[in-house]
């Protein structure tokens, strides 16, 4: 499989760095046009993928991924329609705020395209990757986008009025926990746990809750639960949690993003 993708970026970067994890891709077959030249080089310096400004380089690919800001895409959407390439490879764009439709209306409703929003862990194939379809992609071009999608993590195949929502949990939310993780740490360095210690403590305590969550399929509020005896420590850090606002705040944050 030959990947083309315009962008390497903090999102297009971790995808490209999430294929070459999986061992599935080799640095040859990975092309990309970086957007911001400096960063294309420096992360090409370390990955040694095939880097390129020819637009005319990309007609071999299998897929096309548009990994750039929202405003960019449609540029880029215009030039691949002016190349006109034979081989009419699906593009996939990664950007949020550009749908299907805007896709269309620039490459037209027969053209294979897909709109796919990936989180962060992709970098090491620990991603989670909502995705939507034009209908008129064929079986064997959206099982090519599934594989390619698949090296980087899971994905969830939805419709498209899902999608930012999806995406507002799934690529923000580790953000979300990323500032959690700070939190517990600066809590457990205020009574003297060494800052690295505890953030190894941290993950490792956020990869078997969120394993258990998964493989028990019980209510998260049940699993609370059963942490959290009367009386006991657990129930009075969840009080104190509550009370400063916790789940106010996260409500708050999603709502922020999807109202956006």
């Amino acid at each position: 499989m030959n990947i083309g993708i315009f962008g390497a970026g903090q999102m297009g970067g971790a995808m490209i760095e999430g294929w070459l994890h999986s061992g599935k891709l080799q640095p040859q077959e990975i092309l990309v046009k970086g957007g911001r030249a400096s960063t294309a080089k420096n992360l090409q310096k370390q990955l040694n993928f095939q880097l390129t400004d020819n637009l005319t380089e990309f007609a071999d690919c299998d897929l096309l991924f548009i990994a750039v800001g929202t405003p960019v895409v449609i540029p880029i959407l215009k030039s691949l329609k002016e190349e006109n390439f034979k081989k009419r490879q699906p593009i996939i764009s990664v950007a949020a705020g550009i749908s299907l439709s805007e896709m269309q209306e620039v490459m037209g409703k027969d053209y294979p395209l897909a709109h796919a929003i990936p989180n962060t862990p992709v970098q090491i194939g620990k991603g989670l990757t909502a995705v939507t379809y034009s209908s008129v992609l064929s079986a064997t071009q959206k099982d090519t986008i599934k594989e390619a999608l698949h090296y980087l993590g899971d994905t969830i195949e939805t419709v498209e009025e899902r999608l930012d929502i999806i995406s507002s949990v799934a690529g923000c939310g580790p953000a979300f926990v990323d500032i959690f993780m700070e939190a517990l740490s600066d809590g457990a360095v205020l009574h003297g746990m060494p800052r690295d210690l505890s953030y190894e403590v941290i993950a490792k305590m956020l990869i078997g809750s969120a394993s258990l969550a998964l493989e028990s399929g019980k209510h998260p509020g049940a699993l609370k639960d059963g942490v959290t005896s009367p009386g006991g420590t657990t129930i009075r850090g969840v009080a104190a949690l509550e009370k400063n606002g916790f789940r106010h705040a996260v409500i708050s944050g999603i709502d922020a993003i999807i109202s956006e």
